[in-house]
């Protein structure tokens, strides 16, 4: 049995769809805010199967995150005390506790690390609104790092086209349990 083959399958067919950039808008921009699936597993894919339009499937990636990043400050702002209990319970309590103290050392450069790495951005989103960041600022920033991260991703399966997907197809079971390993390893090293 091979799962993850048959889910790469699935997405792959799901990014040749004529709505797909409609869907991949939604999940970027649900995920800056609230929901823990990245937008990039839809944006490879997306960018593979179709190589020439890869920039712009970055771009709406990028600006509908940035929107998403925005309504995350927002209840940060002005919804912390009715989502507290939320990030309690999802595990992103001591996450945004981190966050909020980054912002009173590095403010612009921390939306930026968040927003280009794996970090959960949606974490900063909420921090940068609760301790009441510029909000140019953190649109700026969360444009840089959002950009930056969402147009390497697409650059790279843009420049590997054909031959990465093969590659993707060979190694995605290896990757897909390496990636289910490392998650069981840092929530057990994380909730001890």
């Amino acid at each position: 049995m091979a799962p993850f083959a048959l889910l790469y399958g699935r997405v792959m067919s799901w990014s040749r769809h004529r709505h797909a950039p409609y869907y991949l808008g939604a999940l970027s921009f649900a995920e800056s805010s609230f929901f823990p699936i990245p937008p990039d597993v839809m944006l490879a894919p997306m960018a593979l199967a179709r190589p020439q339009y890869a920039w712009f499937f970055a771009l709406i990636t990028t600006v509908t995150s940035v929107l998403g990043g925005v309504l995350g400050y927002l209840i940060g702002l002005y919804l912390l005390e009715l989502v507290e209990p939320l990030l309690h319970q999802l595990g992103y309590w001591d996450g945004y506790l981190q966050a909020v103290e980054w912002f009173a050392v590095w403010g612009f450069w921390a939306v930026f690390l968040a927003g280009f790495s794996p970090i959960p951005y949606k974490v900063f989103t909420i921090g940068a609104g609760a301790v009441a960041m510029a909000l140019p600022l953190f649109v700026l920033a969360s444009l840089i790092g959002r950009g930056a991260r969402f147009f390497l991703v697409a650059g790279l399966m843009r420049w590997g086209g054909v031959r990465m997907e093969a590659l993707l197809y060979t190694y995605v079971e290896r990757l897909g349990w390496a990636t289910v390993i490392l998650a069981v390893v840092l929530y057990v090293w994380i909730n001890l």
